[in-house]
């Protein structure tokens, strides 16, 4: 083929492929009119809208727009005042409605007018009148046209002061807060010289309760209800450190105490009691070990920090080291027994001692004289227990709380019965010659004598594993006076 054929070929090709086609003149015009009359009209719609728009922020000049519903109820052309004015006529019919704060101890009661609970008048108000009157425009314009074509419905608004609210739950919410305590246990050498167990603390739940308020308000502004019950919802606040995290020896909670009085001891007792709860204090007693109160006590002397008062010795009240001591193992004894534990050892006492008697009926004490008299317990909880002491010097009470794991142990204890009594003697009245004429001093105590028993039944998952009577023999006892003859 020739060259210069296929050369003037291909250049008509390509010229037939860049000429620009042109519309016939009637189309480009049509075009051009329908593009100017477009323009022309979005120009006159908007000029349109905005004359309405102007015409309407003039017409309705410190009014709410047309459509624009609150609630239900349509507020066009009404002023804000108005709108607020509405809706404080609303409260005014409630007002009087009494909220009552139901507490655990005590009830505080208000009313809804001094809450100034009901509707947000203001709010709602001030919302009515802000559609179609932001900052923008087109928004504006938009908001209008809606709420006259369709409408616009805004919400009811609530409110109440939380000041005059907080203020008035003040003293329950101070009343019924408790700090939650963390667990505190220190081991050294065999024996706890630190303990503390935690405990759960509990404060109102403020958020809860005012939830609660709030959910309450459809029934208060639309059924006008006369009084309205709201309770004090109660948070539980759990420490930070549980007893189970703090020790590993089964000791997390309480498993019984016991308690007595000695009011009226003199000093040397009164500290002498101290001495020797301070001795057993912390003590740990390990599973399936028999507790010895004598053994755990040590020696009772002025050597060991005891001191003279009143003990039983010989048939005789005299003075002694470490009288008092007895006023510990008597509460011990009853921490023993409300715990559901052996007693492998006890004694009563040669008769009946009033400080045992100071919150306890008779027959409930135990007496100790080291070596030959003691009071001894076996632990068969399968874990240790831990004796804590607490002596009230204002009360004069003593406090022993035993501490472990509790194995569901269900512990009944009857009311000591007294199946005879013996009037006291009459008083015995001895010269002393250390003492100056016309001296006269007691040194012994009357007391009846009683025969005294009680009961007790253990039980475990339904089955009775323990069974005892405690008896108590108490001789009549008679008062000694020491008279002077110096």
């Amino acid at each position: 083929m020739n060259p210069q054929k296929i050369k003037l070929k291909n250049k008509n090709q390509a010229g037939k492929q860049t000429k620009n086609p042109r519309l016939p003149q009637f189309m480009r015009s049509m075009l051009k009119s329908i593009f100017w009359f477009s323009v022309g009209g979005s120009l006159g719609l908007f000029l349109f809208v905005s004359f309405v728009f102007i015409y309407f922020k003039q017409n309705y000049n410190n009014v709410v727009y047309p459509g624009v519903t609150v609630n239900g109820v349509l507020f066009g052309g009404k002023s804000e005042e108005e709108v607020r004015r509405y809706f404080d006529n609303k409260n005014s019919l409630f007002a009087s409605t009494k909220f009552v704060f139901d507490g655990t101890d005590e009830d505080i009661s208000t009313t809804a007018q001094e809450l100034e609970y009901g509707y947000d008048s203001k709010l709602l108000a001030y919302q009515a009148y802000s559609i179609g009157r932001s900052a923008n425009l087109m928004s504006n314009l938009s908001l209008v046209f809606q709420a006259y074509i369709g409408g616009v419905y805004l919400q009811p608004s609530y409110r109440y002061s939380e000041e005059k609210l907080d203020k008035l739950l003040k003293p329950i919410i101070e009343k019924q807060k408790v700090e939650p305590v963390d667990a505190l246990f220190t081991f050294e050498n065999g024996r706890v010289t630190a303990f503390q167990p935690s405990s759960d603390g509990k404060e109102v739940d403020v958020v809860l309760l005012k939830k609660d308020l709030e959910d309450k308000r459809e029934l208060i502004v639309n059924k006008k209800v006369e009084s309205i019950k709201v309770d004090i919802p109660i948070k539980i606040l759990h420490p930070k450190i549980s007893t189970d995290q703090v020790n590993n020896l089964g000791i997390k909670e309480l498993l019984a105490t016991g308690t007595s009085l000695f009011q009226g001891s003199i000093p040397n007792r009164i500290h002498n009691v101290t001495v020797a709860a301070n001795k057993i204090n912390g003590v740990l007693v390990a599973p399936n070990e028999e507790f010895s109160f004598t053994k755990t006590l040590g020696d009772v002397s002025v050597f060991t920090g005891f001191k003279q008062a009143y003990v039983i010795e010989n048939g005789k009240t005299v003075l002694g080291d470490g009288g008092g001591v007895c006023q510990v193992s008597t509460t011990l004894f009853r921490a023993i027994l409300s715990a559901g534990f052996p007693i492998t050892e006890r004694h009563a006492h040669a008769y009946r001692v009033h400080y045992y008697e100071e919150d306890s009926p008779p027959g409930i004490d135990a007496t100790i004289y080291s070596p030959s008299v003691d009071l001894r317990f076996k632990n068969t909880s399968g874990h240790s227990i831990l004796i804590q002491t607490a002596v009230d010097q204002e009360t004069l009470r003593l406090n022993i709380a035993l501490y472990g794991t509790k194995d569901n142990r269900e512990v009944s204890i009857s009311t000591p019965i007294i199946t005879s009594q013996s009037p006291a003697p009459e008083a015995l009245y001895q010269d002393d010659p250390t003492l100056p004429k016309g001296t006269i001093k007691q040194v012994d105590f009357a007391a009846a004598g009683a025969n005294v028993f009680f009961t007790r039944t253990v039980k475990k998952d339904g089955k009775t594993i323990l069974s005892d009577k405690f008896v108590s023999n108490y001789r009549p006892w008679q008062a000694i006076y020491l008279r002077g003859t110096q």
